[in-house]
């Protein structure tokens, strides 16, 4: 239900966007540092949302990347413990065992 949510609320965004954008064409000029260009209002609104999106879309996905590393690790790190846990508790059996044969023959 959240992933609906966040979908929905994308839409009405890039609606909201789309629509300021629309309204907006009046030509700007954009100074990029070694030339200055003259381009609709439109593009630079569009283009700035785009690139805002990449960048956090990159984020995103760099940040699901490093949990799902720090998942395979614990998992690991959890796999390692309960073999260490099911060993030292048949040590502890075995232990109960000679301890009440010892105790059973005196």
């Amino acid at each position: 239900m959240k992933i609906q949510w966040s979908l929905i609320a994308g839409l009405i965004f890039a609606l909201l966007t789309a629509l300021f954008a629309v309204i907006n064409v009046d030509p700007v000029q954009v100074n990029f540092g070694f030339d200055v260009v003259s381009i609709p209002l439109i593009l630079v609104i569009l283009g700035c949302a785009l690139i805002g999106g990449i960048i956090v879309g990159s984020y995103g996905i760099f940040r699901q990347y490093k949990l799902q590393k720090q998942i395979k690790i614990m998992t690991a790190e959890l796999t390692k413990l309960r073999d260490a846990n099911t060993s030292m508790e048949s040590m502890n059996i075995d232990q109960d065992r000679i301890s009440t044969s010892h105790s059973t023959q005196l």
